[in-house]
């Protein structure tokens, strides 16, 4: 497609996309999104905070899991509108897992991080019982377990040596990915490290490539990856502390992550903490505190189609979408 014809496809594309802000009901910090389907919706953010929706967000409750209102959760991964985990970060104690299988009536702590100097980023499901974790790296490794019963137990998995000062990111449950049957992927930054992490068996075994995306400082890396199939994937970020800085803050693969280029397109609009590809609509959405992007062409060209601040995003479908931001903001996509 020549390229005025692509701009004017792209511009048509983004006016048609919006996000529509929806009443929480709290003033919390929401980084953690899941949309189980079209109507039940689960959202986590700082002072123990937890929402679920069951009706597609014309109603949201808002409540915070009794003794953990010190807790600041990250990530929440939810099956339907009665089993949800919860995952807080926190040096040592302060990352746990909870689980609720009566829609948050009982919450019951299942995991607490065994090491003192270890920091959860992110959790993430392949199904009811098999599930994995990810944290910064302690004693030269980055943190692994995975749970085979639903999160009852957990098993450390060994991973390939960390650069220095190299961890992923806590900011939109994204950093962190569990897809199709055994595929698991980390993404990272910090000084000197950009890298992604991939497990083919479940998270046992673990393979590292590079990635072009910005590592020039602790609060720069890859932020969030997602895929639209096994081989095509986008990973973005940037630097949060420089929220509308447009270098090497997006990569794309086409060989399943073995390696990362920088597309020659227009990138995303500035740092960009989470990722998403909607299939039926062959679209991807990037979003972060400046704004949000869509791409039509596999990720070469963004176009900001809104200026909202949002850190985390979660999809059933494009027509059931969900961002979360600073100060409670929920938004569904339309």
């Amino acid at each position: 497609m020549r390229a005025p014809a692509l701009l004017a496809l792209l511009a048509t594309g983004a006016a048609a996309q919006s996000w529509v802000l929806q009443n929480s009901g709290t003033e919390a910090s929401l980084r953690g999104v899941w949309a189980a389907n079209d109507k039940v919706v689960w959202a986590s953010g700082t002072r123990g905070t937890y929402l679920k929706t069951s009706n597609g967000g014309a109603t949201w409750m808002a409540a915070a899991v009794p003794g953990a209102e010190a807790l600041d959760f990250r990530d929440v991964h939810a099956l339907d509108d009665r089993t949800a985990w919860l995952m807080s970060i926190g040096t040592g104690e302060s990352s746990r897992i909870y689980r609720t299988i009566d829609g948050g009536a009982h919450w019951d702590l299942q995991f607490t991080n065994p090491d003192a100097k270890g920091f959860f980023d992110n959790i993430a499901f392949w199904d009811a019982r098999r599930g994995i974790v990810a944290g910064d790296a302690v004693e030269g490794h980055l943190v692994v377990f995975t749970t085979d019963d639903g999160g009852a137990h957990w098993e450390r998995r060994q991973t390939p040596p960390a650069v220095p000062n190299e961890g992923a990111f806590a900011a939109s449950g994204t950093s962190l990915i569990a897809r199709d049957d055994r595929d698991a992927w980390i993404v990272t930054g910090g000084t000197g490290a950009a890298r992604s992490f991939h497990s083919g068996d479940g998270g046992r075994t673990w393979t590292v490539n590079p990635t072009p995306i910005r590592n020039d400082g602790p609060s720069a890396g890859i932020f969030s990856i997602a895929f639209s199939d096994s081989l095509h994937g986008v990973i973005v970020g940037g630097d949060y502390n420089q929220a509308a800085a447009t270098e090497r803050n997006i990569a794309v693969t086409s060989d399943g992550g073995k390696t990362w280029t920088a597309p020659a397109g227009t990138p995303p609009a500035g740092f960009r903490s989470a990722v998403a590809y909607l299939p039926d609509r062959k679209v991807w959405i990037a979003t972060g505190p400046s704004g949000s992007d869509i791409s039509i062409d596999g990720g070469t060209n963004w176009r900001t189609f809104d200026s909202g601040a949002f850190n985390a995003m979660s999809f059933a479908s494009s027509a059931a979408g969900w961002a979360v931001g600073p100060r409670g903001r929920i938004a569904k996509f339309k």
